[in-house]
């Protein structure tokens, strides 16, 4: 087994404890009412654009999220999130000096000893989440849980989606399509973005992620017999009649969108073992980005 795939396979493990310890970070996170940014690189990115979007429809606030490197300095907030696997991505770091003694910082982070620890104003350290792979998979969504958690949005039957996601087989012919695109609404876009970042790192496939009603927009004509077209949560209607008439396979997530994830996941690594690709050690990429002076 890849480090990748026991990984992945020990989200639901930690999504449990995360969500347990989500009201004994209430200080460290983010009070209902404040104007708050959540900010990100690669994955984190992503989870972070996720939880925003929960954030704001829980009614608990402004919530915006941004790449770090594209963070708007010009902008008040009460706080800002940062969600870094590694504690030592460069430009999480460069914005959390920036942001010193001016907004309060909350870093979210796997390594109790990196730089993060001190650069932040507070710290959350989901050690438990921590990986070896430089695919992200179990810390990105242990942490988008721990803040879903906190606004009220999870739920013990997402966990048991999780396992569900673990257990099922993937669907037939799914592993065989040349081309992949992912559809989201709302928190989910996020979701679909990071299941498409996930099938180019591990297995790199043709990938693409939409905002579900935008696909309709010039995207869709890319689909044909070979694309697999899926679904994070509920589908806007007459969607499923125009991919199928494609001759696209179209999927439509049945699970909690977050176990949805799980389950591509473990699609990148089948494709990558297909292909003869080692899913830990994706090209051209190293488990954290930092740069030179």
């Amino acid at each position: 087994m890849t480090h990748v795939e026991d990984e992945l396979t020990d989200q639901p493990a930690c999504w449990s404890r995360a969500a347990a310890q989500a009201d004994a970070c209430a200080k460290e996170l983010p009070e209902p009412g404040e104007r708050v940014a959540i900010v990100g690189c690669g994955t984190s990115c992503f989870m972070a654009r996720s939880a925003a979007a929960l954030r704001e429809s829980a009614g608990h606030g402004e919530t915006d999220a941004f790449a770090a490197s594209e963070f708007p300095y010009g902008r008040r907030y009460d706080r800002v999130v940062a969600l870094t696997r590694s504690g030592t991505t460069t430009e999480i770091l460069g914005l959390l000096a920036r942001l010193h003694g001016r907004t309060r910082t909350t870093a979210i982070t796997a390594d109790p000893d990196s730089p993060v620890t001190t650069a932040a104003d507070h710290v959350i350290v989901l050690d438990r989440a921590d990986e070896r792979s430089v695919v992200q998979t179990r810390f990105a969504t242990t942490a988008l849980t721990l803040l879903r958690a906190r606004v009220g949005l999870h739920t013990d039957a997402v966990v048991e989606d999780a396992r569900t996601a673990l257990a099922e087989p993937l669907p037939q012919g799914l592993t065989e399509c040349r081309q992949f695109t992912f559809l989201g609404q709302g928190w989910t876009a996020g979701l679909a973005d990071e299941a498409a970042l996930k099938m180019r790192e591990a297995s790199l496939s043709w990938t693409e992620a939409y905002p579900a009603m935008e696909y309709r927009h010039g995207p869709i004509s890319i689909s044909t017999r070979g694309t697999a077209v899926w679904m994070f949560g509920k589908a806007p209607h007459g969607l499923a009649d125009e991919v199928r008439a494609t001759g696209a396979l179209w999927l439509e997530g049945t699970l909690d969108p977050l176990a949805e994830l799980v389950r591509a996941q473990r699609l990148a690594v089948a494709v990558a073992a297909a292909r003869g690709l080692d899913p830990d050690r994706p090209r051209h990429l190293t488990r954290s980005v930092i740069l030179a002076p």
